[in-house]
């Protein structure tokens, strides 16, 4: 299990790099919005007693000045960690001043997080409290949602799915208008779509759709944290994103990954919000302080918590 005394060092991790984001927003600059939570999120984390290495990242293998793929952090003492991260999921949010973004950092032990390339993930999440693999990828969306509201004993028409309003995604819109499914879009930022699953008062029922792969193994981490269950498979378009894959060591491009293919063992999940949003409210300073809204996870020790946290500027 990872120390419990992590999960505060890494949400105050989260807090400022969130805080230094902020600075920028509403600028129309996301580059120098991310870039400035990029830069506090390293200096953070070195100062963190541990041996960690960003195994999801803003940058590919070696791409500084990000907080790119193998770059080590932390005083070089201490645990062995793997880090996820997004240090501004967001960023077009940010630069226009819009809701919902976030700074985003995931933990684990040592070869427990899945490297996922920069490409595509499908995926699908629900909540927790339903039987294992009632959702599945390969199913229909029909046959989700009929799985779904049969087990909570609802019409399909009374349950609401969380997806990007995406081009890309004109099917499942499609299927879920059939069906007359209530369908919360959201235009950016797909671990918030996969955590309202989590949160009773959003009523959503399923989350599924294409974005991000590294984003999905940070939903995962998420929905790990919640107890939920997630589901995700790479889409692999070219020859250079399957180059991608191969040098993070993946060679099955069709394998469907479980919750616990992609978060092995316990996670720290941490998420502070930017700008104002659903969940988490933005950065608001106060003097010489400012105020971070907060959600912070540990798995193990089945923490689960939304708090704001005031820390000097």
């Amino acid at each position: 299990m990872l120390n419990p005394k992590l999960l505060h060092k890494f949400s105050i991790v989260a807090a400022r790099a969130a805080y230094s984001s902020s600075l920028l927003k509403g600028q129309n600059d996301k580059i120098a919005a991310d870039q400035a939570a990029v830069d506090s999120m390293r200096s953070y984390l070195n100062k963190i007693e541990m041996n960690g290495k960003i195994v999801i990242g803003e940058g590919e293998m070696d791409e500084a000045p990000m907080l790119y793929i193998g770059e080590k952090l932390g005083t070089g003492e201490g645990e062995l960690l793997d880090i996820a991260v997004d240090p501004l999921e967001g960023t077009t949010l940010t630069a226009k001043n819009l809701p919902n973004a976030i700074s985003v950092i995931a933990v684990s032990e040592k070869g427990n997080l899945l490297q996922a390339p920069d490409t595509y993930m499908e995926k699908i999440a629900i909540g927790p409290g339903f039987p294992e693999n009632i959702v599945d990828l390969d199913n229909t969306v029909e046959k989700n949602l009929k799985n779904i509201a049969e087990f909570k004993s609802v019409k399909i028409s009374d349950l609401t799915v969380c997806l990007l309003e995406r081009d890309r995604h004109k099917k499942i819109i499609n299927s879920l208008n059939k069906w007359s499914v209530n369908i919360k879009f959201i235009s950016d930022g797909d671990v918030l779509g996969a955590i309202y699953t989590c949160i009773d008062s959003f009523k959503v029922d399923m989350y599924v759709g294409t974005g991000g792969a590294p984003e999905g193994v940070l939903a995962a981490a998420a929905i790990k944290g919640f107890g939920g269950q997630f589901q995700g498979r790479l889409v692999i378009s070219n020859n250079d994103e399957k180059l991608r894959a191969t040098n993070l060591g993946i060679f099955d491009m069709q394998r469907k990954y479980y919750l616990n293919d992609l978060v092995k063992g316990d996670v720290i999940f941490c998420a502070a919000g930017v700008t104002d949003g659903e969940i988490l409210k933005g950065i608001r300073v106060e003097g010489s302080n400012f105020l971070s809204d907060l959600l912070v996870l540990h798995s193990e020790q089945k923490i689960i918590k939304i708090y704001t946290e005031t820390l000097e500027i």
